[in-house]
């Protein structure tokens, strides 16, 4: 099993609701009507979900605000609003419970707003380099389903459309990765971390207001 966790999604919704959505506090985990069910048909089976360890009432701006700084413990993330949707590719180094259990939420949240008469796919996963598997992978640890009319895992689903849609941001979030590469690598060490990781290419400007 790989130490390095993503959840992502690309989840169409207006500017406006992208702008409520990071302006109101996060629901628990019966925002997902099968909560208990995260792990069942996937690589993880029979594990069952803590979600004890999501946290409630904080806003998504407040929460992801203080994940690009210079101390993140291991997060590496790419979140913004671009053309006409929210766009999530959240990785950690190690299975972090409370960041990865409260994206979920928050995610779950950001589909009651969804534009899009479809539901939109949330990937859970785990793989070394971050890369998203193929649709047909056995490997995923959850798939969430989110949209206007509430959110619940599904095993299942064709996710050819969901990655295809997620490329951009996996491809941008292998750009972050190299530019925090050479920061560790140059003489100054860490100090252009936070620099980097508060591009407007990799998280959207209003995400960081007051942070």
């Amino acid at each position: 099993m790989s130490d390095t966790f993503v959840v992502a999604a690309r989840i169409p919704l207006g500017r406006e609701s992208f702008e409520d959505w990071l302006e109101t506090p996060a629901p628990g985990p019966e925002v997902i009507e099968n909560s208990g069910a995260m792990f069942d048909g996937w690589f993880w089976d029979g594990k069952a979900p803590d979600w004890g360890q999501a946290e409630q009432g904080v806003t998504p701006r407040e929460y992801f605000g203080d994940c690009f700084g210079e101390n993140t413990g291991g997060l590496t993330y790419v979140l913004r609003y671009r053309e006409g949707a929210l766009e999530a590719y959240l990785m950690h180094f190690g299975f972090c419970e409370s960041n990865v259990y409260t994206a979920l939420v928050m995610l779950a949240a950001a589909g009651r707003r969804c534009s899009a008469t479809a539901p939109s796919t949330v990937l859970f996963w785990a793989e070394t380099s971050g890369s998203m598997f193929a649709a047909d992978s056995e490997a995923w640890l959850a798939t969430l389903l989110v949209g206007a009319d509430g959110a619940r895992f599904a095993r299942g689903t064709d996710l050819t459309a969901t990655i295809a849609a997620l490329r951009t941001a996996e491809s941008d979030y292998f750009d972050l990765l190299v530019r925090l590469a050479g920061v560790e690598e140059s003489v100054d060490g860490g100090s252009g971390f936070a620099a980097i990781a508060r591009d407007p290419r990799f998280v959207d400007p209003a995400v960081l207001i007051g942070s």
